[in-house]
């Protein structure tokens, strides 16, 4: 047996950290260097193996069996750590468990009631451009990529109205966690009792209004398809799902838009450009850029031999930029066929948030080029970093109506 990652097994070792600063910063040149160096990698200082390249991301995601979700999908081993609050019972589940209790969220946000839901979703995407084209400068980020999502989901799943200040800060708290124990997620588990307490108050049956998509989650007890205990935590994992994926998405979407004003032209002469623009901005930006497996047997993956119960690290966004799977990949095309990229994940585990991040793009996006001439970045973007998420926290501009 050789050890991990040793010269015997062919797998180059790479003193890369990606859950440093200055690579959350400007990531993609190291995206690079990691899918050149192999189809495989080893990266020493967190001890994990590294997949970079669109086909082995693909493959790993796509073979649960070899790549399992329920030791942690960060790089913490739940087989030999206590998970830092309870596990997802979606993202950090295996079939059989795993497959039952997605049953239930696929059929909550069943593509027919994402249809019944898109004229109310539609209606309040243009509500929130008629505040913007009165306002004519604004926070992209806060006014817009925040605003519109806040506006409408918590009370698609049927959330109270106050204490929604939360939402977002849950939602960073849990992908800042599935990193190192680095400074951003000792603080950010440090900062998240009262959202947590906020979360864990709200899943409960009696605080949701009935109708909404977490009162649907509930009825599933009713049924036998799950049970009590399990309800909560299935709406737990809708909120911070059903939210980042979209406010980022947005944000990365207005973002491309607004540095590639030929693309928004195209977007305006053809508002049924709508999906593929929000699409492209996923692939482009990623705004969930890595993800972590655990090898549940000795396996070998384009020609490396991992041994079991190592952790490998996903890099979704280098793989969403891969020149051996896509044609300039660094260019933003909104008429790109982008099918087959991993900005949402890929097989058993995919976003179980991507019909509500896409159709809320889609909605919001026509709306935007349905009446804005121009949009301007008035101001230095700031990042928000986070260990797994990549955003933005401010994108100042200033639009044109149409």
């Amino acid at each position: 047996m050789s050890a991990p990652g040793s010269a015997v097994s062919g797998v180059p070792h790479l003193d890369v950290d990606p859950f440093d600063m200055t690579f959350f910063a400007d990531p993609y040149p190291t995206h690079e260097r990691l899918r050149e160096a192999g189809p495989v990698v080893y990266l020493d200082k967190w001890k994990v193996y590294g997949v970079a390249r669109h086909a082995e991301v693909h493959a790993v995601l796509n073979d649960p069996a070899t790549f399992c979700s329920s030791r942690g999908v960060g790089l913490s081993d739940f087989k030999k750590e206590t998970p830092w609050r309870p596990p997802s019972l979606i993202l950090e589940a295996d079939p059989p468990a795993h497959t039952r209790t997605r049953a239930v969220l696929s059929k909550v946000l069943s593509p027919t009631v994402m249809k019944q839901v898109r004229d109310r979703f539609a209606a309040a995407a243009e509500e929130r451009v008629d505040a913007l084209i009165d306002k004519r400068s604004f926070d992209a980020i806060t006014d817009l990529a925040e605003a519109y999502p806040l506006s409408i989901f918590p009370d698609a799943l049927g959330l109270k109205a106050e204490g929604r200040e939360h939402l977002i800060p849950y939602a960073s708290v849990v992908f800042n966690a599935f990193g190192p124990p680095n400074q951003l997620r000792q603080e950010a588990i440090e900062r998240s009792m009262p959202h947590q307490a906020y979360v864990a108050e709200q899943c409960q049956r009696d605080n949701l209004a009935p109708g909404g998509f977490g009162a649907c989650i509930h009825a599933q007890v009713d049924e036998g398809a799950i049970t009590a205990a399990e309800a909560p935590l299935l709406v737990r994992s809708l909120l911070s799902a059903g939210l980042d994926t979209t406010v980022n998405g947005i944000g990365a979407a207005v973002y491309c838009l607004a540095r590639f004003p030929d693309q928004w032209q195209r977007l305006r002469n053809d508002l049924s450009l709508g999906r593929g623009a929000f699409e492209e901005a996923v692939r482009f930006e990623s705004p969930v850029q890595t993800f972590f497996r655990t090898t549940t047997r000795e396996v070998e993956l384009s020609g490396a031999h991992i041994g079991e119960g190592e952790k490998v690290l996903m890099f979704l966004a280098a793989a969403n930029r891969d020149p051996r799977r896509w044609d300039s990949p660094d260019s933003y095309d909104i008429t790109r066929r982008t099918s087959g990229h991993v900005g949402f994940g890929s097989g058993i585990h995919m976003c179980v948030g991507q019909l509500v991040a896409r159709l809320e793009g889609e909605v919001m996006l026509t709306a935007l080029a349905r009446r804005i001439a121009k949009i301007e970045i008035t101001g230095e973007p700031k990042r928000r970093f986070n260990n797994t998420l990549r955003g933005l926290d401010s994108l100042p501009v200033t639009i044109t109506p149409a």
